[in-house]
């Protein structure tokens, strides 16, 4: 285990050393792809709660997710988090039991894969999906424009929103600039009547969460990569998938859990719900390690062989 008393924005499995030397000089959170036949990337890291750390700026610092940074410290006030406190940092991951093609966003994860072509390598950042009402919807879509300076044209719906809550008559169009939610880049995606995003934002929080009117938001540098580096056409997976589940090959079992965005998810047959009650008919698996994964929903891989 690794335990981080700097600062830094970027954690990538081989090249820890590397980041704590020059942190910030990479904007993707880079993995290598694990051996044949196993989902397991990233290490444990912990980081030592130092005077005026908070959990949205430890989020921002070290790239990851507000909720999931929450839920892998359950028990730690993320406003005043005393000193000393060992946080355990959501950088160990299971890979989502799908093709690892293009993009792949989990939306109870709140992350956002990329698996480049012709590579060992998988670039993981944190974003923002939609609130509940304005959900971001399970879809197989591509990138069908790449979006610099996006003008955002908010639909009826988020205009009245606007009025009702801020009391603000929001204009048709928003053009490019420190007022416009998109930020500076987008991807547009061609589900639909192609007005889904993954767009950047003009403000510095919201990332990790679920906030937006269904667009995924992401991080202004982690957005800037990923427009820079994808092509149009680039698939686009977008799975809800709250439960995932590996058996290594060395043996280990690993449960991840994170917390679904609704009860109907339970009856989902995508949700993993038929993984834990074969997990709890397993006699090599230890019953109270699945049963504090599904109470607790740490997003954390936990072992769970006996």
């Amino acid at each position: 285990m690794l335990i981080l008393k700097t600062k830094l924005k970027v954690l990538s499995r081989p090249f820890v050393i590397l980041c704590l030397l020059f942190a910030g000089s990479v904007n993707a959170q880079q993995y290598t792809l694990p051996s044949p036949g196993s989902r397991l990337i990233g290490e444990r890291i912990e980081h030592k709660v130092q005077v005026g750390d908070y959990f949205h700026s430890l989020s921002q610092l070290y790239n990851i997710g507000l909720i999931a940074l929450m839920a892998s410290n359950p028990t730690v006030d993320p406003f005043l988090p005393s000193p000393g406190t060992r946080l355990d940092l959501p950088t160990l991951m299971l890979l989502p039991d799908v093709e690892h093609k293009g993009i792949v966003i989990n939306l109870p994860e709140l992350r956002l894969y990329y698996f480049p072509k012709n590579s060992n390598k998988v670039h993981v950042f944190p974003v923002g999906i939609g609130r509940e009402g304005r959900e971001t919807p399970q879809m197989n879509s591509f990138v069908k424009t790449k979006l610099k300076d996006p003008v955002w044209t908010p639909t009826p719906t988020t205009r009245a929103e606007y009025l009702d809550k801020y009391k603000m008559v929001l204009p048709r169009i928003v053009q490019a600039g420190k007022h416009n939610p998109l930020g500076s880049f987008a991807l547009q995606l061609a589900y639909g009547k192609r007005n889904y995003l993954i767009h950047g934002t003009n403000t510095d929080f919201g990332i990790g969460m679920r906030i937006s009117a269904g667009c995924i938001r992401m991080n202004p540098d982690d957005i800037e990569w990923l427009y820079n580096n994808i092509m149009v056409n680039e698939t686009v997976r977008i799975i809800n998938t709250p439960i995932k589940f590996t058996l290594e090959p060395n043996g280990q079992r690993f449960l991840e859990v994170h917390s679904p965005l609704s009860s109907e998810i339970w009856h989902n047959k995508d949700s993993g719900s038929d993984v834990i009650n074969q997990l709890r008919e397993d006699n090599s698996v230890d019953k109270s390690a699945v049963n504090k994964a599904i109470l607790m929903h740490y997003g954390l891989p936990i072992n769970v062989n006996i």
